[in-house]
C-alpha cells in the first residue's frame, strides 16, 4: 500500500449529503473482487447520461456536463469534499477502490458511515473529518477559485488552505501509524514474520501431530 504523508491537490466540491455507497460505484460493476478496473465508473449515475454496464467503451459515452468531475477545472482533482454521512450504504469495499483509482486519495467531510471510514484507512485513503462549518467555508473558497488547492497533513494532522489557514483533525494513532508506513493488513502481519515462523516452529516441536499430513 502506498504511504500517505502530504497530499497537495486540486480540490473537488460533491455538494450532496448521504452519498451511498451504490452512487459510488454502481452495484453492476461489482463483478471483480481485483482492486482496479472501477476508476471509470466511479459515480457512473452522475457521470453518464446513458445506463451503465460492465465492458463499455466509457470515452464514447455521453457524459454529463453539470456533473462537477466532467468540468475542465476540476479534471486533476485529488481531494474530494462533500457533505454529511458519506459512504452510507452497503459496506463494499469496491467504494474505496474506485475513489482511489480515479485518483482520490483524500475525502474531506462532516461524517461518513462507519464501515466504509474503516475501508478508507484499509486501502491507503484518508477520509478527514471537518465540521460543517469549515467544510462550508472550503465549498466556498473552491467555487471562488480555478484551481483551489489544499495540503492535507497527515503527520501534523491538519488541512491547510493557499492563504495559510490551518484546520486540525483527529485520526486514530495506529490508522496514522500505517498510512504514514504504507502498511495495509498484509504489511502489519510480515512486519512479525520471524515471530510466526518461529512460533511454527516451535510448535511443530511441541505437537508435531498438528503437522501431519491428512490422508483420506
Amino acid at each position: 500500500m502506498k504511504a500517505y504523508t502530504v497530499e497537495q491537490g486540486i480540490v473537488a466540491p460533491l455538494d450532496r449529503a448521504n452519498v451511498d455507497t451504490d452512487l459510488i460505484i454502481p452495484k453492476q460493476f461489482l463483478k471483480s473482487i481485483k482492486r482496479t478496473g472501477f476508476g471509470d465508473n466511479l459515480f457512473d449515475e452522475l457521470r453518464y447520461l446513458d445506463e451503465g454496464y460492465p465492458g463499455q467503451d466509457n470515452s464514447i459515452r455521453p457524459k454529463n456536463p453539470e456533473f462537477v468531475l466532467n468540468q475542465s477545472r476540476y479534471q486533476a482533482a485529488s481531494i474530494l469534499i462533500t457533505r454529511a454521512n458519506f459512504g452510507c450504504g452497503s459496506s463494499r469495499e469496491h467504494a474505496p477502490w474506485a475513489l482511489e483509482e480515479y485518483g482520490f486519495r483524500t475525502v474531506i467531510a462532516p461524517s461518513y458511515a462507519d464501515i466504509f471510514f474503516n475501508n478508507c484507512f484499509k486501502n491507503g485513503m484518508l477520509p478527514v473529518i471537518l465540521s460543517e462549518e469549515i467544510v462550508d467555508q472550503l465549498f466556498k473558497e473552491s467555487a471562488a477559485t480555478e484551481g483551489y488547492q489544499l495540503t492535507v497533513d497527515l503527520e501534523a494532522q491538519e488541512v491547510r488552505t493557499p492563504s495559510s489557514e490551518a484546520f486540525k483533525f483527529e485520526v486514530d494513532p495506529f490508522r496514522k501509524h500505517c498510512l504514514l508506513n504504507g502498511f495495509d493488513d498484509i504489511g502489519l502481519t510480515l512486519q512479525v514474520a520471524d515471530d510466526i515462523r518461529a512460533f511454527e516452529e516451535k510448535t511443530k516441536q511441541s505437537r508435531p501431530w498438528v503437522f501431519q499430513e491428512i490422508r483420506g
